[in-house]
């Protein structure tokens, strides 16, 4: 039996790693120079993918105690060869392996399934091309895209980042591995906290990274240097379990989610404030408290944390006046057009909303019995379960399974913590995409 088998306390949350941390962790140690373990990794699909193709890529990988840590052995520069690259759904394997590929030398091609191909590669192929590598994309310029790699000599460059920051994450990880390093600077920078976070694990794992007067990020070469991590429980995943405990009335606490976080996405915490909800966080735990009836009749921007405005605009029709979140345009590229997707969504649920191009008004009302169209997205179904709280066996989801990419045990939770919380009783994850 290990840690991980012991139930915690009641109101004490098991949240899994963060797949963001995890999985540049993953890209980090294999990069560098030894022998790197990543402790507390999220195991799911996501990380599993990014897992498997870094091993295509000769990568050395090893378990040590069960989902206790992962051995890295890292290759000390870009991968030699030539390997074929299934991303599955794993929007950062496809944004942030290719430049690791492109400082190697070899033919690397990358692929996925049909809901990642739709999703956009044009600003990073641009950036290597420009860059000097020789790269070719499918259609519409996403998956397949193929990298031709002869070494990166690096210089300066300014990534289109308006659709996703994980493009300039990306050429920020390989930029130690260039043989002159990179000054990068970044045009139209959505979700910009997941950039700093890029930037602090590059640091940790001895990269020289500095921040110019105009904003810019100049990276030095020199490669990384291998180092152990322990990976924090995912903000993005807990704000679910923290909107749960606002809009019923009870205290949930995350350990090992504090003040001292890497992750943006614990700012979701400040628009359960402004709902009316109690929060505190501390060096070694964040905690919430619901006060019962949200309190809505205010605007927020969730652009630097959009992966959370799915969870805020689940539970905004409980509030007492509508609730506007904006600056979320990006969201509409990412699994499904997480705009329109809650929006269709509750509409089903009887829940008047309105929406522009990068926001969306959710305005009160009594839920009435839907069936949530997931789209493949995990966000989406986690989301629409904290809701079905309110009004248990109203809310059910044509996809329940779609959760294992980030959290496989999200629905067991989720009833440990709140027993009026239904499980799932079928519907499992279409294999449409699974070829």
């Amino acid at each position: 039996m290990t840690a991980a088998d012991i139930a915690p306390p009641p109101g004490q949350a098991r949240i899994p790693g963060s797949k963001s941390l995890t999985n540049r962790a993953l890209l980090l140690a294999a990069a560098a120079r030894g022998v790197s373990r990543v402790w507390a990794p999220l195991v799911s699909d996501d990380t599993r993918a990014f897992r498997e193709a870094l091993t295509a890529c000769g990568v050395g990988l090893r378990d040590g105690a069960p989902a206790e840590f992962w051995e890295v052995t890292g290759r000390g520069g870009g991968p030699v060869g030539q390997a074929r690259l299934w991303c599955s759904d794993a929007g950062t394997a496809a944004r942030f392996l290719p430049p690791y590929a492109a400082t190697g030398s070899g033919t690397f091609l990358f692929d996925g399934s049909a809901q990642l191909r739709a999703r956009p590669q044009r600003p990073l192929a641009t950036a290597l091309r420009r860059l000097g590598a020789h790269v070719e994309t499918g259609p519409g310029d996403g998956l397949p895209l193929l990298v031709c790699a002869a070494g990166l000599t690096g210089g300066e460059l300014t990534v289109d980042s308006s659709m996703s920051s994980q493009y300039l994450s990306g050429l920020l990880m390989a930029a130690p591995l260039m043989r002159h390093g990179l000054l990068a600077r970044a045009e139209k920078l959505v979700s910009s906290p997941y950039v700093g976070m890029t930037v602090s694990l590059m640091r940790r794992f001895g990269a020289q990274v500095e921040e110019t007067a105009d904003g810019g990020l100049r990276v030095g070469p020199g490669g990384y240097t291998a180092t152990d991590l322990v990976i924090e429980p995912d903000a993005s995943t807990a704000s679910y379990v923290f909107a749960a405990a606002a809009v019923t009335g009870r205290t949930i606490t995350v350990p090992g989610l504090t003040a001292g976080s890497l992750q943006g996405d614990l700012r979701f915490l400040e628009t359960l404030e402004k709902a009316g909800a109690r929060v505190t966080v501390t060096d070694s735990a964040a905690s919430v408290t619901g006060a019962g009836r949200l309190r809505g009749g205010f605007t927020v921007d969730m652009g630097d944390i959009s992966d959370t405005f799915m969870t805020l605009a689940a539970i905004a029709p409980l509030a007492d006046a509508p609730i506007t979140i904006h600056g979320i345009g990006h969201a509409r590229l990412k699994e499904s057009d997480r705009i329109a997707a809650v929006a269709r969504n509750l509409r089903a649920c009887g829940i008047d909303t309105a929406q522009g191009e990068d926001w969306i008004t959710v305005f009160p009302g009594p839920l009435r019995p839907a069936r949530i169209a997931c789209h493949r997205d995990h966000r989406i179904a986690m989301a629409f379960s904290v809701l079905g709280l309110a009004a248990p066996g109203t809310i059910t989801l044509d996809d329940p399974d779609c959760v294992t990419k980030t959290f496989p045990g999200f629905h067991t939770e989720m009833h440990r913590l709140f027993p009026a919380y239904d499980l799932p009783s079928g519907g499992a994850r279409s294999a449409e995409e699974d070829v």
